[in-house]
């Protein structure tokens, strides 16, 4: 039994990258699918896909790369409000990750967006995690 799923999603997503793999799977589930569609947008995968077996559904995730070196597109990812200690911010307080090149994905009322768009909203809520 998994304490903290969004926790063991980006472990495995950095894990992935840190071993250069091309596909990476992960349990699928709603608050997954909107963070991995969030990573997908803003340029740090390449695609998602889904996956049913007999028993559990899973997302296949194409992880992106630079070549000719193959150095992962994502540099950090960090899930930042845990279950233990729940991190809230309104809009105005929302961070700005790395002065802007990065991004933090967000809970929000209206659903998980980022952190720009959460701004030009005027909508606070869970801070999930930060990427670049």
């Amino acid at each position: 039994m998994i304490t903290d799923p969004i926790a063991d999603c980006l472990t495995r997503i950095r894990n992935g990258c840190l071993a250069k793999k091309d596909i990476i799977y992960i349990q699928y589930s709603k608050l997954k699918t909107n963070i991995i569609k969030i990573l997908l947008e803003q340029g740090f995968l390449v695609n998602y896909k889904f996956k049913q077996n007999k028993s559990s559904k899973s997302i296949k995730v194409y992880l992106k790369y630079i070549y000719p070196k193959k150095q992962s597109v994502i540099k950090y990812i960090k899930r930042i409000s845990k279950p233990s200690l729940r991190k809230y911010s309104s809009s105005k307080n929302l961070p700005r990750v790395l002065n802007g090149l990065g991004i933090a994905i967000i809970s929000t009322s209206k659903g998980i967006i980022t952190d720009k768009l959460a701004r030009n909203k005027k909508l606070g809520g869970e801070i999930i995690c930060y990427v670049y």
